[in-house]
């Protein structure tokens, strides 16, 4: 019988061969255009992405052993993005993809280890949200975080869904 990290870790694995597929087909001229909704190029927003896979599997793992992340905010966690966007903004789709597979592949590992004791512990990500369950984060922060800017990078570039 699945676990609900199986569950979580398929479907995680799914949105990423989704957006892993979108990325491989643009162009470099559809890589250097700007999201309305981030602000960004594709490129940073992909390479956004694939950076979080090896945030998020960190943080919720600090929440499943009952541990604490320390002072975190949201405007803090604005800051980290408007940095990685100005430090990755030559980043290539090669080197994204390549990252995108790597800390997708240790995500859904580190997501399918957790047991439904451990997804169900809760604990402060941002100081200034109410805590959230571990299941919560990786609900939030890697699958519907991938729709999210999939979703904008399709729009951008114009094309739809796999």
């Amino acid at each position: 019988m699945a676990t609900k990290g199986d569950a979580l870790a398929t479907r995680f694995e799914t949105k990423v061969r989704e957006t892993a597929a979108t990325l491989e087909r643009l162009s470099d001229a559809d890589w250097k255009k700007t999201t309305s909704a981030e602000k960004w190029t594709v490129g940073v927003t992909a390479h956004h992405l694939a950076s979080a896979y090896e945030a998020v599997p960190r943080i919720a793992t600090t929440i499943a052993s009952g541990g604490s992340r320390g002072h975190f905010t949201r405007a803090m966690l604005d800051e980290l993005n408007a940095r990685h966007a100005v430090e990755h903004a030559a980043c290539t789709k090669t080197e994204t993809l390549a990252l995108m597979r790597k800390t997708a592949a240790a995500a859904a590992s580190v997501v399918r280890g957790l047991d439904d004791a451990e997804l169900a512990k809760s604990g402060i990500v941002f100081d200034d949200v109410p805590p959230m369950t571990a299941e919560q984060l990786i609900t939030r922060a890697l699958i519907e975080h991938t729709d999210e800017h999939l979703r904008s990078i399709q729009q951008t570039v114009g094309t739809r869904g796999v």
